[in-house]
């Protein structure tokens, strides 16, 4: 049992003395994503962003729906929940891909919204209105059950 931690520890240290087994060193100029969360500084210059508000039937912003932001190519999800002032913001946006926007909020829905490979702009806003479920989307999903 000696001879095989003896053996291990050996076989460490010369891999370690020969360079094998240490971890990759990550050059100081490097684009790596931080070791803690919060905004990244090295996001995609060639990316584009896209943000808005969120609004009710009264034109006010809603605080606390769900905005949900689908990649149509990977159908990727990602979301985020809005403010008091009813924003959101989405950022590092691929240009070659399709994202669909949705918000929801108890009950009230938005219709979707398309922001296309076709817009070129980089920063692109999107408002998204929400309203009571219509009576024919209630009757179809009466008809499903």
């Amino acid at each position: 049992m000696n001879r095989i931690i003896l053996v291990g520890i050996l076989g460490v240290t010369c891999l370690t003395q020969a360079g094998w087994a240490q971890a990759p060193q990550t050059p100081p100029n490097s684009t790596a994503p931080p070791l803690f969360k919060g905004e990244r500084k090295d996001t995609d210059p060639n990316g584009r962003t896209v943000e808005g508000t969120v609004k009710n039937d009264d034109d006010e912003p809603v605080e606390g729906a769900i905005v949900k932001l689908k990649d149509m190519k990977s159908l990727n999800v990602r979301s985020f929940i809005t403010k008091a002032d009813g924003k959101y913001k989405f950022s590092s946006l691929r240009k070659d891909v399709d994202y669909e926007l949705k918000a929801d909020l108890r009950g009230l829905v938005g219709a979707p919204k398309i922001l296309s490979i076709f817009d070129s702009r980089k920063q692109a806003i999107i408002n998204l209105k929400l309203e009571p479920p219509s009576k024919d989307s209630e009757k179809k999903d009466a008809d499903k059950k």
